[in-house]
């Protein structure tokens, strides 16, 4: 292909075309013959000296000029013009045009070295300076923060008089921000593009200018800063890179900015690792991976420990996926086989920080720091734990009464595991403890119902026979419970009363415009400090009261959990007649949800108990399992279907079909047809 249509590609206005321009480009430079790496750098300078040309052009040459620049054949006279023009396209009214001129930069500094920089020095950092503070907020600005006013009034319990206030700090913290962020990226590269060889000029003015952009109130600058950050930690160079001559080591190690500047880094680091913003806690994970793989001993890195071992413990445990796992993968790489030491070794450290971050407004980190605290029970040396066992079980407490259910759910299995590792301790903490427990086993949320059945078992198991009866006799209110349910139909009784009402009534509930009007909104992302947090005296205003069908499904699941303990077995199985005659109300329209935990949970109801307290049982449940079968709720007919598998295996096929036909003879095609078509 000729070099005109390259540079035609290279300059479309579609990107699939600028990209297959890139490639052809390569392989043309790779081809290229004498005079015709010439020839492509004149048509490139002439496109990038057009002062009519669309940002597709500009962006096209830029790029097409760094696959060039980085070639060893290309001269000094194009890239010496090539520098002054990337400079002038840094200030391009399109941000694509500003990052391919950055890029630019980087390629010149990785073929120069750091000349380049030195020469665009005050250009750069210029740019960076003078994009800090932003301009008079526009017209069309000022229509953005009263959107967001708008949808803060939502988030909110009630509108606060600081609502204009908070809507312009979350503007100013998620907008762009002019030129910053791309003259950020720009130095970036320009760090990268030097390699080690910039380690001598990390200068304390640089850093600060850096460290002003990390503690900037938009997020997107932050989040670059960070990545200039990762970018400086990687001038300090891998070890196994600086030791390859004794005399290059010593040399760097003299100049190491890590060595020099690590004070300052490490307490940055600290901050973006406890970031509200995910995207900046990323940035700076990378960065300190960078940091402390980088230093260049174990002694080194031991000196800021203190700082970020706990945040990076946290951040294993993030609710975003890509800080969870980057942060994963970087405790594994950072410690080795030697994390539970090295956690126990500054336990003062972390348990404070836990500590903290169960009272963060973001509700993403209360839940992570309830999971960390749950692992310092189970993971870490008990007498290393022992001492900080009640200031952990307060906070713990706190984030029990948490308006966000995965906190509450959190600290409630993080509280049994406390109970189980720290029997004696825990004690003293039980009367505030079961009323909380409970409060979990009625909960709205179903997952949260399964953690407090799990927590209460850990309980009984611990103190035995004393907790049983206390657990017991709970469970016993609470599955009699489900006859004070109020009917949900009776707003819909101008209905028939016949078989297939029920689904024509759940269809109008569902789409009942009161029950999904001017209800309370709640934040999966990063304006949760905007939801009202739990503790002390506070009204949990946005959890609608439990029904007592929810406190029966909570105690089923507790049975199910209490069953495996040996001491209850017989006490357990007393309570099946209970079990079976709450299953068989089905007056309110939640009691499909209700009968789906019940065919979960009588395979394992089952097992646990064993056949001789078990089989005596059975048909009592047989109405139940093949009414949920034939229900219209999929997951409840599923649930069913598996329900008379497992019990076929446990008890034999033939008994099961005999035990059905005894009973009842209609039901035996359905279990027949179910042997065909069940999920296993």
């Amino acid at each position: 292909m000729a070099t005109r249509e390259t540079l035609e590609l290279l300059c479309s206005t579609t990107k699939l075309e600028r990209d297959r321009g890139q490639i052809e480009l390569q392989r043309q430079l790779n081809d290229a013959k004498e005079g015709d790496l010439q020839a492509i750098e004149m048509a490139l300078m002439s496109c990038l000296q057009d002062s009519s040309a669309k940002w597709e052009q500009k962006q096209g040459a830029l790029m097409g000029s760094k696959q060039v620049v980085l070639n060893e054949e290309s001269s000094d006279e194009f890239a010496l013009s090539l520098r002054l023009h990337a400079l002038h396209l840094l200030n391009d009214s399109e941000a694509r045009v500003r990052l391919a001129a950055g890029e630019v930069m980087g390629a010149l500094c990785r073929r120069n070295g750091p000349e380049i920089y030195l020469s665009s020095k005050d250009i750069i950092l210029e740019g960076i300076h003078s994009n800090l503070e932003r301009q008079a907020i526009s017209e069309a600005s000022q229509d953005e923060i009263k959107q967001t006013e708008a949808l803060m009034e939502k988030l909110s319990s009630s509108p606060s008089k600081d609502s204009y206030t908070d809507a312009t700090k979350i503007f100013h913290d998620t907008a762009g921000w002019k030129n910053l962020e791309t003259w950020m990226k720009c130095l970036q590269c320009v760090i990268e593009g030097c390699g080690i060889h910039f380690a001598e000029h990390v200068s304390q003015d640089l850093l600060d200018l850096i460290f002003l952009t990390l503690t900037h109130t938009n997020r997107f600058v932050r989040e670059t800063g960070y990545q200039v950050c990762a970018a400086v930690a990687g001038c300090g160079g891998q070890q196994d890179e600086l030791m390859e001559s004794d005399r290059e080591f010593s040399s760097v190690q003299d100049d190491n900015p890590l060595i020099l500047h690590g004070e300052q880094l490490a307490v940055h680091l600290a901050n973006g690792l406890a970031d509200n913003w995910s995207q900046v806690r990323l940035a700076a994970s990378l960065a300190t991976r960078q940091f402390l793989l980088n230093l260049p001993s174990e002694e080194a890195r031991q000196n800021f420990y203190p700082a970020l071992i706990p945040r990076m413990c946290l951040n294993r445990y993030y609710v975003a996926e890509g800080v969870r796992i980057y942060s994963q993968e970087t405790w594994r790489r950072v410690t080795g086989n030697h994390g539970k030491e090295v956690v126990e070794a500054y336990i003062k450290d972390t348990v404070e920080y836990y500590i903290l971050q169960t009272m963060a407004d973001n509700h993403a980190v209360r839940e992570a720091a309830c999971a960390c605290i749950a692992e310092l029970g189970s993971k870490i040396d008990r007498n290393c734990v022992r001492p900080y066992v009640d200031p952990l079980f307060q906070a713990l407490l706190v984030c029990f009464k948490d308006d966000s259910w995965p906190v509450r759910d959190a600290a409630c299995v993080a509280c049994g595991n406390f109970v189980s590792c720290f029997p004696d301790e825990s004690k003293t903490h039980m009367a505030d403890l079961y009323p909380l427990f409970y409060g979990n086993l009625e909960d709205n949320i179903p997952s949260v119902r399964q953690g407090a059945a799990i927590a209460l078992a850990s309980v009984a198991k611990v103190y035995g026979q004393e907790s049983l009866d206390i657990l017991l006799v709970r469970i016993k209110e609470g599955i009699q419970g489900v006859d004070k349910q109020p009917s949900t139909t009776e707003k819909y009784e101008s209905l028939d009363k016949g078989p297939a009402t029920f689904g024509v009534v759940k269809r109008l509930r569902d789409n009942d415009m009161e029950l999904h009007t001017d209800r309370q909104m709640y934040s999966c992302g990063s304006l949760a400090p905007k939801m009202g947090r739990g503790g002390g005296c506070m009204d949990h205003q946005f959890r609608r009261p439990s029904e007592p069908w929810e406190m029966c499904d909570g105690c089923v699941l507790l049975l199910t959990e209490l069953s495996s303990i040996q001491a209850a077995i017989a006490k357990v199985s007393e309570l099946l007649p209970l079990v079976a005659d709450a299953a068989r109300k089905h007056h309110y329209t939640q009691h499909v949800q209700f009968l789906e935990t019940i065919c979960k949970m009588l395979p394992t109801l089952a097992r646990n108990l064993g056949k001789r307290y078990f089989k005596p049982h059975i048909e009592e449940f047989l109405d139940p399992i093949f009414y949920s079968l034939s229900c219209d709720n999929a997951l409840t007919s599923s649930a069913a279907s598996q329900c008379l598998n497992q019990l076929s295996q446990f008890l034999g096929p033939n008994i099961l079909r005999g035990r059905v036909e005894q009973y009842n003879p209609s039901y035996l095609e359905k279990l027949e047809a179910n042997q065909f078509i069940a999920a296993f």
